[in-house]
């Protein structure tokens, strides 16, 4: 009776154990893949009163910043390149938020507003090109 008592709980426990282990190693969004997130950053440079459009290009040396899934802060940064562009590579499948910051053109705060997009990885080596993220100074 012991025996089948014994095999009983462990025909329970195998197939209970390999779920538990199954469901444990899913990934969140983050590093540790081979898919790529990249971009711009477009600055449109007014005038004090944003009421003259002096100069637009896109804007080198800019902090880009990379949300993971539902992380309360970002989880990696990286600056524009010469030309505004930016990439963030080796990331699993999930959802991304990417943002940079800018001056608000309505001159309703001084506060710098994030200008965000969010995007899904949905499967492995895939790229997405986020559409440029427009910035005013």
């Amino acid at each position: 009776m012991i025996k089948i008592f014994r095999k009983s709980v462990l025909s329970a426990a195998i197939p209970a154990l390999f779920l538990l282990l199954l469901t444990s190693c899913e990934k969140e969004a983050g590093e540790g893949g081979n898919s790529t997130i990249y971009g711009k950053v477009y600055l449109k440079d007014y005038n004090d009163t944003f009421t003259v459009l002096e100069d637009e290009y896109y804007a080198p040396d800019v902090w880009v910043y990379i949300v993971y899934g539902d992380d309360r802060d970002y989880s990696d940064r990286i600056r524009t390149g010469y030309d505004g562009t930016y990439e963030f590579k080796y990331l699993r499948e999930g959802t991304y938020t990417i943002y940079t910051y800018s001056k608000d053109s309505t001159l309703q705060t001084t506060a710098p507003l994030p200008i965000l997009e969010q995007v899904e990885i949905t499967k492995r080596k895939q790229t997405i090109q986020v559409p440029d993220l427009v910035i005013f100074d």
